[in-house]
């Protein structure tokens, strides 16, 4: 037997498709069923690597007994919010409001035939413990309620909705003038909440918050503040030495449960290690600290082995569970290890990942840790310190490879059009600066897979599986992708790549931006001028969803990072660059309306606005744009440019080189090629439309950086 979820692709939905419970997919069938029905939804909202819904579904949806109570009673929908994030942000903000408590997942809501919510919370039990309510009583109490109570439950309502509304933010107000006092607020705020034994910030769970963290790389490359320097460092160290990071697989897991980073949460989000790979890059070009290049070329290795599909895109996660048991893949029962390894390999991992010390995770398995650092090891044994490596590396690749004949987690094969942009933004920072041209083929790899599978006719899509593209992409996947685009620019410039850049942006201004165009001209009026088309007026930023999306109870214009940047955050910097880039003023113009809208987050709530105060920061200081230019006969000489010049900690600076015409280039960038005889590769650093006289010398171009460096 099976429930309508059987022809989903979502691996998450499939995971259910064959529960008693007669679940539907969010669509028009299921809600027009509780409408003429008059029935109450009951929505489940998950993942597929999600341990707790796995903990509920193998409670409640996969019993009789349970789906008995729940099948006359509900219209159930089941949702993947990795699908459907537009429904996932509503419903976690509704939680929120109607709890008083964050959500999570699962997220289990009671809507109202019409989709508007009326009670709600996270996992709830089969049976009453944890404080939490049996989910039989509770769906029992809750059906009484809609039927008995159905008068408060619309006054609930009605003012839900409203309060909806009013978490937009506020239009016509005034911000007063652009400043960067919310720049200094938020390293000041993040300096408050700071762990200075462990990194990270403020205590259990810890998450690693890649946006907090660049943006204090940021402030330290724009003002030299050690301050900020020292606690993202120390925070991309602990985490690093810590379980959080696959110490034999590479990649991150999605949070610690500890404030110490030793034990995760095992689930591996794409989403995660895309940004990190690009954070560990820039530590890396800032420090050149070697733990730092580990974790990148572990990561980057552990993406590129099980991460991509042949096809080419980048796969969603790795569940956390296998073989029933969270984190049973990667933890190790005492004394396993001893027998995989020599002696001499043992005593050096032993000390190294504390193998000789009491079981760390639920008191019966170790999870590997970096306890003593390998020079403390080599120290403590009498050994050279080149000797320890190697027999780290060699107990290392022996235990990898035990571990690699155990059940493996489950993988979501799903191919998300946000996520992948975030980690081939990732992949490409990183490939430029550790040289590393496989890795900028596996991102060449993902981006055609979006390009020519995902973005029809015009239209981008959000996910693809199993030979179907499907929904329509929201604002993350727009602003996403061009940024990445942005990053692969700098890496290796194709036109092509940035042609589809303005294509990218051009349709998140025109489906996505709160914004009209008025009948005739208003001089004077709020928007820019257009000509004889008239003004652009409105509160300007962009919406989650498209202006053609299927109509919700709300419509969000997220301005807060979360797990990923804010869309709004990510679209105005990634606008602002592409308009320096290409000379477009309805980039900067779009990008300005933005910050303008969310200024006053920007200035109130510092503590989850990273991403815009990033836009911001490159809006009261327009970045640097670093033009290359060469005949293609010398080409070889303009990539040695290149790869020096892109290993340098410069997040502020876009390095472009081109050879070519320059008629095939936006007048941004179309400087002239070098004369012959005269120089091979010409330099142009520019800011804004000013540009300095072109530089043929490369130690002369460094000097010419440092000297911008210190304005």
């Amino acid at each position: 037997m099976s429930n309508r979820l059987a022809a989903e692709t979502s691996p998450y939905l499939l995971q259910h498709a064959n529960n008693p419970v007669d679940w539907q997919p969010w669509d028009e069938t299921a809600l027009a069923l509780a409408r003429t029905e008059d029935k109450p939804i009951l929505l489940s909202i998950g993942y597929s690597a999600c341990h707790w819904c796995h903990v509920m579904a193998h409670e409640s949806f996969e019993d009789g007994n349970v789906a008995a109570l729940m099948n006359p009673r509900f219209v159930c929908i089941k949702v993947d919010r990795e699908e459907r994030p537009d429904l996932d942000h509503i419903y976690q903000l509704a939680h929120q409001m109607l709890t008083g408590r964050p959500g999570g997942w699962p997220l289990t809501m009671f809507l109202t035939p019409d989709g508007t919510p009326f009670f709600g919370g996270t996992y709830f039990p089969k049976t009453a413990r944890y404080g939490l309510p049996a989910f039989g009583e509770l769906m029992q109490r809750i059906s009484d309620a809609f039927r008995d109570q159905r008068r408060e439950i619309v006054d609930q309502n009605r003012k839900l909705r409203a309060a909806l509304g009013q978490s937009l933010p506020p239009a016509n107000v005034d911000a007063g003038e652009f400043s960067a006092a919310a720049l200094d607020a938020a390293v000041g705020g993040l300096a408050q909440a700071f762990d200075p034994d462990n990194g990270g910030f403020g205590k259990a769970p810890k998450f690693p918050r890649p946006q907090d963290l660049l943006l204090l790389l940021r402030r330290h490359a724009a003002t030299g503040d050690a301050k900020a320097r020292d606690m993202a460092l120390t925070t991309l160290t602990r985490m690093a030495e810590g379980g959080i990071f696959d110490q034999l697989g590479g990649g991150f897991c999605r949070y610690s449960v500890d404030e110490r980073w030793a034990i995760p949460h095992f689930e591996k989000m794409l989403y995660d290690n895309g940004p990190l790979l690009r954070l560990y890059a820039e530590a890396f070009a800032l420090t050149g600290d070697p733990l730092y290049r580990r974790v990148a070329e572990d990561t980057a290795a552990w993406v590129l082995r099980e991460m991509q599909s042949p096809e080419g895109g980048y796969y969603a996660a790795l569940d956390a569970d296998s073989e029933g048991a969270e984190g049973k893949f990667y933890v190790w029962a005492p004394d396993e290890a001893l027998g995989l390894l020599t002696a001499e390999e043992y005593a050096v991992a032993s000390l190294h990942y504390g193998l000789e010390r009491p079981a760390n995770f639920e008191d019966k398995a170790c999870h590997l840790t970096m306890v003593r650092p390998l020079a403390e090891v080599a120290s403590a044994l009498d050994k050279p310190e080149t000797e320890c490596a190697d027999l780290l590396a060699a107990a290392r690749q022996k235990l990898f490879a035990a571990r690699e004949q155990r059940v493996r987690p489950g993988r979501d094969e799903k191919i998300l059009t946000s996520w992948n942009a975030l980690m081939i933004e990732g992949l490409a920072r990183a490939a430029a600066v550790f040289e590393r041209p496989d890795w900028l083929a596996s991102a060449r790899r993902a981006l055609d897979f979006i390009r020519n599978t995902l973005w029809q006719n015009g239209k981008l899509l959000a996910t693809y599986k199993d030979g179907r593209a499907n929904l329509n992409a929201y604002l993350d996947d727009h602003a996403f992708l061009l940024a990445a685009l942005l990053e692969l620019l700098q890496a290796d410039f194709r036109n092509e790549d940035l042609q589809f850049a303005r294509e990218v942006a051009d349709a998140l201004l025109t489906r996505f931006e709160d914004v009209s165009l008025s009948p005739s001209p208003s001089p004077g009026g709020r928007g820019e001028q257009t000509g004889a088309q008239g003004a652009l007026t409105g509160p300007g930023g962009f919406y989650f969803t498209s202006h053609d999306h299927e109509a919700l109870i709300h419509r969000p214009k997220p301005g807060f990072d979360n797990a990923t940047p804010a869309g709004n955050g990510a679209a105005a910097l990634a606008l602002q660059r592409l308009g320096y880039v290409s000379g477009d003023s309805r980039y900067l113009d779009a990008a300005r309306r933005t910050l303008q809208l969310f200024h006053v987050q920007m200035r109130e709530d510092v503590g989850a606005s990273a991403t815009l105060l990033m836009a911001l920061e490159e809006h009261l200081t327009p970045p640097q744009i670093l033009v290359l230019r060469a005949r293609p006969d010398d080409a070889k000489e303009l990539n040695a440019w290149r790869r020096t010049l892109a290993r340098a900690f410069r997040p502020t600076t876009l390095l472009l080189s081109l050879t070519g015409a320059a008629d095939t280039l936006p007048t941004a960038l179309a400087k002239p090629l070098p004369k012959k005889g005269e120089s091979t590769v010409n330099a142009w650093l520019c800011r804004g439309v000013s540009c300095l006289a072109p530089v043929g010398n490369l130690e002369a171009l460094g000097e010419m950086l440092k000297q911008a460096e210190l304005l």
